[in-house]
């Protein structure tokens, strides 16, 4: 074999080594993927990040994806003839803009199905209606009326777990009931979030499409690679988080505090960025993790 072949050869050798720790420590340990931004609407990115979901189980992980569909709805509604409007950041969700967001999260949960089992893995795609998984409550924007938007207010995990336990991977549409069973609309990442506080996931990852969490925003080179929720707080209270980052961090915090162990905000533009974070002793996004938890990158 020729050098440089050889050297290729070395260089496979050495990520796969390096990853080994990694796979020995979350060996059959739940991992929600939040999925959604600008991986969602790139099909290269979309085959990228359901292969690295797929490999997560097949060496022993228990992945849970739940993915978003927002651009899409926003689509789909233009071409109903309306205008999409959103208050706050929060879709405005009348009966029929409901009945739009319903199919198309349908559609896109079945078309991830169909992207998994192409790759040898059975996948069972489900809404938060299914099992009674989430119970919400009418959210509100600044005490504005936005429709047929809720609050995760319970979640019960028990389809989840019956379809890890028949070696499943579970696709999950963020859309629940109230106590009248009527549906609501349901931010992707809150309901990552809930989700991933009641299974205690290991890991939570949210592809987002920013490169993860900036000391500066205005310097990329300010990057941070692991951040203390102390020191999480203390960027949201000295006002350096703004924009759609301030309720991710948020969420990542509340999620760190009832029992998720670490979640990872990820640039969902990276081809394979999930395996690169999770499988690499640096990393390429944001790992948040809980005060009394042992940092796990080596230099």
């Amino acid at each position: 074999m020729e050098d440089h072949m050889m050297d290729e050869v070395l260089k496979k050798a050495a990520v796969l080594v390096e990853a080994l720790p990694y796979i020995q420590r979350f060996n059959r340990k739940i991992i929600v993927v939040k999925y959604g931004g600008s991986a969602m609407a790139d099909e290269s990115l979309k085959r990228s990040v359901i292969e690295d979901v797929t490999l997560l189980k097949l060496v022993g992980f228990k992945p849970i994806i739940v993915h978003g569909g927002g651009k899409e709805i926003s689509s789909w509604v233009e071409k109903s003839g309306m205008e999409p409007r959103f208050i706050n950041g929060l879709r405005v969700t009348d009966a029929p803009t409901m009945e739009i967001a319903e199919m198309v999260l349908n559609k896109v949960n079945k078309s991830l199905v169909q992207y998994v089992e192409q790759l040898g893995v059975l996948a069972v795609g489900v809404s938060g209606k299914d099992g009674g998984m989430l119970k919400v409550e009418k959210k509100y924007a600044d005490g504005e009326d936005i429709g047929f938007v809720g609050n995760v207010k319970e979640v019960n995990p028990k389809i989840l777990y019956d379809l890890l336990e028949k070696d499943f991977l579970p696709i999950v549409a963020p859309i629940g009931l109230d106590d009248q069973y009527q549906t609501y609309n349901i931010n992707a990442d809150d309901a990552a979030c809930a989700i991933a506080r009641a299974v205690a996931a290991e890991k939570l990852a949210f592809l987002t499409d920013i490169e993860g969490v900036y000391e500066d925003p205005n310097d990329r080179k300010t990057l941070i690679s692991e951040l203390t929720v102390s020191d999480a707080r203390k960027l949201l209270l000295g006002g350096y988080i703004g924009g759609g980052m301030l309720p991710k961090l948020t969420n990542c915090i509340d999620a760190i505090e009832h029992g998720v162990s670490r979640v990872h905000i990820l640039d969902g533009r990276i081809a394979h960025c999930l395996l690169l974070e999770i499988f690499t002793n640096k990393g390429i996004g944001t790992a948040i993790l809980g005060d009394k938890e042992m940092k796990f990158y080596h230099e």
